[in-house]
C-alpha cells in the first residue's frame, strides 16, 4: 500500500478527503504523524500555486507522496473574491461563521441574479523528487441570502446549488462528496493514485 501524507492540519478537510477517496490503494497519514513538519506559508497568487507548494514542502520533508489541495470560493459580484483568501476572508484565525457573515454583509443588497459564485479546488500530488501532478474541480452555484444547514464546513451553509434548491450544508456529506469541487478534483487524483 502507498503511504500518502495529507498536507493539511484542517481536520474538516482531512475527514472529507478520506471520505471522498476512501477506496484508493493507499494509506493516508496526516501532519500529526510528522510533528516537525514546517508550516507552509500560502503566499501563491493562485490556488494551484498554493496546492503545489504545500504538497512539495510536505513531500520533501516526509520523503513520501503528499496530497495537498487549495480551495477558493469565487463570487462574481465581488470580482472573484474571496478566492485564494477564502479561509482568511474575515481575518486571520477566524471561525467559518465570521467569513460567512462578512460575505452576507457584502452581498446583502444584491438580488438573486447577481449572486452567482463557484467553488474551485486544485489538488496536487507531489513526490519527494519534486514531481507534482495537479487536478482541478469546479462547482457552480449561488450565494444564499442566509446560512442554512448543519452539515459540512466553511461556506457550505451559504453555497446554494440551484438544481437541488439546497446549500451544501443542507445536502449532507454523501451528496456533497459526490458532486463538489473537491470531489471532482480528488476523483481525478484518485485515478492517478490507483495507477501508481
Amino acid at each position: 500500500m502507498l503511504e500518502i501524507v495529507l498536507a493539511t492540519r484542517n481536520s474538516d478537510k482531512i475527514r472529507e478527503i478520506k471520505k471522498i477517496i476512501n477506496n484508493a490503494n493507499a494509506i493516508f497519514l496526516s501532519l500529526d504523524d510528522f510533528p516537525g513538519c514546517p508550516e507552509v506559508v500560502e503566499d501563491g497568487q493562485t490556488l494551484e500555486a498554493n496546492a503545489r507548494k504545500k504538497a512539495l514542502v510536505v513531500s520533501q520533508y516526509t520523503k513520501k507522496l503528499s496530497l495537498a489541495e487549495d480551495t477558493g470560493l469565487e463570487v462574481e459580484a465581488l470580482g472573484g473574491a474571496p478566492g485564494i483568501h477564502s479561509a482568511r476572508f474575515a481575518g486571520d484565525n477566524v471561525r467559518y461563521e465570521d467569513n460567512n457573515k462578512k460575505l452576507l454583509k457584502l452581498m446583502e443588497k444584491l438580488p438573486v441574479e447577481e449572486r452567482r459564485a463557484k467553488f474551485r479546488c486544485v489538488a496536487a500530488l507531489a513526490r519527494p523528487d519534486g514531481t507534482v501532478i495537479t487536478c482541478e474541480g469546479v462547482c457552480e452555484g449561488i450565494i444564499a441570502f442566509e446560512m442554512k444547514g448543519e452539515s459540512g464546513f466553511g461556506y457550505d451553509p451559504l453555497f446554494l446549488l440551484p438544481e437541488y434548491g439546497k446549500t451544501f450544508a443542507e445536502l449532507g456529506e454523501d451528496i456533497k462528496n459526490r458532486i463538489s469541487h473537491r470531489a471532482q478534483a480528488l476523483t481525478k487524483i484518485k485515478k492517478i493514485i490507483d495507477k501508481l
